[in-house]
């Protein structure tokens, strides 16, 4: 994916402030001992987390306790971060309320049933092939990842012709993702930005973020989700939960036991499985680790068995907005080789002939400060100490 840029303006309210003062009680911190866990283990995991420059924060939650929260020098838990991918597995959740609601009759219903355009040779393509990437649709090497430079991204997502039998081969594909938004818009006939605020962010107590739109209106179901580390944890502490918020079942436990599965496993290069737009970093009979993550090092990692939830995010620095605009740049986006955009992008920025921010160009942007580099070779050895917290 592209990078990405968060909206940053927090003009605090009276009622904004006492909803923040709410929130602050909401989290209750202890020490890793008053829940059976060894304290080294949590100094491991800040270890490898901040070994790694890029990451701006992390946070350990045990059975609904904060027991261990870092950010970077110049960071808080009001700083926003981004999601990118992570987003897949936020957008994902709305399809199990709207199954639930019946708003959606099942998983195995074909696409075209939402999306009429799918009446063609993609009329077999499942709701369940498009959730475990297995739709079949054209993969090219960029896993479709130029999509995020068209102006009306939904129209590029709904033109990706079928390549394979849905069903045969797992491929990490972006439009899939792209397409559930706009499933969910037809399905309920309210954007999936709205439903996300209504039905998951609202619940959980989020009132700072931003959901992203391309230029022509449409949710960035597959990346671009804008919120704090706090808050991103709370979608975690969600799902380890069985979808319980409180006392309010926001996704159904069914749904939730029907992702936290693996459909598919990967042996070599990748390690672990996927699942309905998660991860799987473990999924055996004495670890079951599931997680959402982004491009440049989003992670939240939810072992549901153990209450545990650890999530981890990339340093941010917003531009304002909410919607994708390149302004007087569009010919950026005839730059095919994507990485030679992001250079030419960043030279232009750097001399003052770009700027990013509202009246200039508002879009996404990881800066290379924010891209993980480190953690990615440690990834097992986060997780394997993930699995010793049991």
């Amino acid at each position: 994916m592209f990078r990405v840029i968060l909206t940053a303006v927090f003009i605090f309210s009276p009622t904004q402030l006492i909803a923040q003062n709410i929130d602050d009680n909401f989290w209750v911190s202890v020490k890793p001992k008053t829940l059976g866990i060894d304290p080294s283990k949590i100094k491991s995991l800040n270890r490898i987390a901040f070994e790694d420059s890029s990451t701006q924060a992390l946070i350990v939650v045990k059975n609904g306790k904060l027991i261990h929260e870092k950010y970077a020098d110049g960071f808080d838990k009001t700083s926003p971060g981004t999601s990118w991918s992570v987003a897949k597995s936020f957008y994902a959740a709305l399809v199990g309320i709207s199954l639930e609601k019946g708003e959606i009759g099942s998983l195995d219903d074909p696409v075209s049933k939402y999306l009429p355009q799918f009446g063609d040779d993609r009329r077999s393509i499942t709701l369940r092939n498009i959730l475990n990437m297995r739709s079949g649709l054209e993969f090219p090497e960029d896993e479709h990842e130029r999509m995020f430079l068209f102006q009306n991204q939904l129209k590029y997502a709904l033109s990706v012709p079928s390549e394979k039998d849905p069903g045969s081969v797992w491929e990490y594909n972006n439009v899939n993702s792209m397409l559930l938004g706009e499933i969910l818009k037809s399905a309920t006939g309210k954007s999936a930005s709205e439903l996300l605020k209504n039905r998951i962010l609202k619940p959980l107590g989020i009132t700072n973020f931003t959901l992203w739109k391309d230029n022509s209106g449409n949710t960035m179901a597959y990346c671009c989700i804008d919120l704090n580390a706090r808050d991103f944890t709370k979608f975690g502490m969600l799902f380890a939960g069985n979808g319980k918020w409180r006392d309010q079942q926001i996704v159904s436990r069914e749904f939730i036991d029907e992702t936290f599965q693996t459909v598919s496993k990967f042996n070599s290069p990748r390690v672990g499985g996927y699942s309905m737009h998660w991860w799987v970093a473990s999924n055996d009979e004495k670890n079951k680790i599931f997680y959402a993550s982004g491009k440049y090092g989003q992670y939240i990692f939810v072992d549901r068995e153990n209450d545990l939830v650890v999530t981890k995010i990339t340093k941010y620095q917003p531009t304002g907005g909410s919607i994708q605009d390149f302004g007087d740049f569009q010919w950026l986006k005839k730059i095919d080789n994507f990485y030679i955009l992001l250079t030419v992008s960043a030279f232009l920025e750097s001399t003052g002939l770009m700027k990013f921010g509202e009246g200039h160009i508002t879009t996404p942007i990881t800066r290379e400060a924010g891209q993980q580099t480190s953690f990615r070779k440690n990834f097992q050895s986060f997780v394997d100490i993930l699995k010793e917290l049991n």
